[in-house]
């Protein structure tokens, strides 16, 4: 899942939005006070709470708490899979069936201006949701209408998925190709879904929230303007009662959400989400008017050094592991990143451990590769220390000159390269570092620019630039959630363009087995092609979490960014 993000503003920017978002001081909180949490989720509009176009971690934070998923990963653990609206599920013989018991007792919710109340059917009850629901929320993600950039992972699993998701047909043609998709309600309570070859990490991808119920009669009526306030349907721990777009999102509990395993009632009223850049947003932590920079914020990688000494904030500060992969993507259809020896001297020229040390500050690991270290079938520096690529000034400075030789030009006849990253404090910074580190080893100067989160994800989509940024992180675990799920030829999530039947069998092979260490050595494979021989990709670091937040809180620290369970959190009287 795309990683999230900040916006860069300039001081002037910085106060007036601080002023206009925040609050200008907190009370107190009484012991019979609501609860309250406020906390940072980075500078610009979180993209959407729609499950079915999900793809980013601030937009998956909110609709997994809003629409619960049917199964889903412990969050200290994703490999440990538990139950969610599905109470139980059994898998066939072979593999290819598996029927979920959806739970029964849980109402559509949706927020009326003042509070929480039950969605009623035409009949005037309660509306409970049910395997029907679950049914037609996936068959509405892989519907090509939808648009969704994570039907996908769907496509490649379940029976007729594809055919549907890729169709161009209309009216009757399209109901019959819908039809023959392997998801069927076969009553309110059972869920069966057919896929087309025995997968171990099926249950992973359909723990994902773009597999979650949706509620059919609000997306009809509302249609686009269906995720709103007062037209969103919901059922999970939380609703949504406010969405100040740019602003602010507000998520209230849900009274009606009777609590299940590892997701039991709320205990905090209310959590307003900021979009507060990470100075802005330290700014108001230290002032008291935010109370934690989690699930999707960051810290100030300038502020990192003074934050570690401070007898205060070092004891609010948390580090922890994070299953991301920050890595540059090329393009390669573009001049004059086409070129695979150019794309290579780059790549080798990134001084990754130097980024570390002098620019994030937060523990990260230098990445020789893009499957996150730890995930099932994913290589490790124990058993590869020497797969993938890393830095060598001298190695990258021979492939530049092959590139030179090839083109028959010099340093200063390479064609305009430009950088593009979303519009974060931090990832410009890194930018201007790495861009620093070309112009020093390779005498390449690159340009950077920066886009709003949502524009940025449409441009990288859409029409990349020679060199941008991203991260990806762990939907599921597994390596093929990252290789296959990412940079196969038939990914949307694939901005680089860059495609390879060699890699495509190997990756589909791998999904396939079930002996791990057979597949780690066909991973293997995969990411020299990937970071290496073609060098599609620059593998950057492994994420860590970097996070304050106040004593009075307590809360989880999920593995993955955007799968806080805020429901286990709680704030006490301070």
């Amino acid at each position: 899942m795309t990683r999230n993000r900040y916006r860069h503003l300039n001081l002037v920017l910085v106060w007036l939005m601080l002023l206009a978002v925040v609050p200008a001081a907190r009370a107190v909180r009484a012991a019979d006070a609501p609860k309250k949490l406020i906390m940072t989720t980075g500078q610009g509009d979180i993209p959407t709470n729609d499950p079915a176009l999900v793809e980013d971690t601030s937009s998956n934070q909110i609709a997994t708490e809003t629409h619960y998923p049917l199964i889903r990963g412990l969050e200290e653990d994703p490999s440990k899979v538990q139950p969610g609206m599905a109470e139980q599920w059994t898998v066939s013989d072979d593999g290819l069936t598996y029927t979920f018991t959806i739970r029964q007792g849980i109402s559509w919710v949706r927020w009326d201006g003042k509070q929480v109340v039950q969605v009623m059917d035409d009949s005037g009850k309660p509306r409970m949701v049910n395997a029907h629901d679950f049914e037609y929320g996936l068959k509405r993600t892989l519907d090509p209408a939808t648009s969704s950039n994570y039907a996908f992972v769907f496509n490649s699993i379940i029976v007729g998925a594809a055919e549907f998701n890729s169709s161009k047909e209309k009216g009757d043609a399209l109901n019959k190709l819908r039809d023959a998709v392997g998801v069927k309600a076969t009553d309110d309570k059972t869920l069966v879904v057919k896929l087309k070859q025995p997968v171990g990490f099926a249950l992973g991808i359909l723990s994902l929230v773009n597999a979650a119920a949706q509620p059919q009669w609000a997306i009809e009526k509302f249609g686009d303007k269906w995720t709103e306030p007062g037209n969103s349907n919901s059922y999970g721990p939380y609703v949504v009662s406010e969405w100040k777009h740019d602003q602010s999102e507000t998520i209230v509990k849900n009274p009606f959400w009777p609590g299940i395993e590892n997701s039991p009632k709320p205990t905090i009223d209310e959590i307003q989400f900021m979009m507060l850049d990470s100075t802005p947003g330290m700014n108001a932590y230290e002032a008291g008017q935010v109370d934690t920079s989690d699930p999707t914020g960051t810290v100030p990688i300038t502020e990192l050094d003074r934050i570690k000494a401070d007898p205060v904030l070092s004891k609010e500060l948390k580090i922890a592991p994070n299953n991301c992969t920050y890595y540059y993507g090329f393009n390669v259809t573009k001049e004059p990143t086409n070129n695979v020896h150019l794309r290579r001297a780059m790549s080798l020229a990134v001084d990754r451990q130097a980024l570390i040390d002098n620019v994030t500050k937060g523990g990260q690991e230098p990445a020789r590769w893009i499957s996150r270290p730890g995930m099932v079938a994913a290589p490790t520096m124990k058993d590869s220390p020497n797969l993938g690529i890393g830095y060598d000034p001298e190695a990258a400075r021979k492939e530049l000159q092959a590139y030179l030789d090839e083109q028959k030009i010099t340093v200063d006849q390479i064609p305009p390269i430009t950088l593009m990253a979303n519009q974060v404090e931090a990832h410009v910074q890194i930018a201007q570092a790495i861009a620093q580190m070309w112009q020093d080893t390779l005498g390449i100067r690159v340009s950077i620019t920066t886009q709003e989160w949502k524009v940025f994800l449409e441009t990288r989509h859409n029409d990349a630039p020679q060199v941008f940024r991203d991260g990806y992180c762990q939907d599921y675990d597994d390596a093929s959630n990252f290789l296959k799920d990412v940079f196969h030829s038939g990914s949307v999530q694939n901005d680089t363009k860059w495609f390879s039947d060699e890699y495509d069998k190997l990756v589909d092979e791998a999904a396939t087995l079930r002996d791990v260490a057979r597949r780690v050595e066909l991973y293997r494979q995969a990411e020299d092609l990937l970071v290496n021989k073609n060098a599609a990709v620059i593998p950057i670091y492994w994420y860590t979490r970097v996070s304050l937040t106040k004593p009075y809180v307590e809360r989880t620290y999920a593995l993955v960014s955007g799968d806080e369970r805020l429901e286990k959190w709680d704030v006490k009287p301070h």
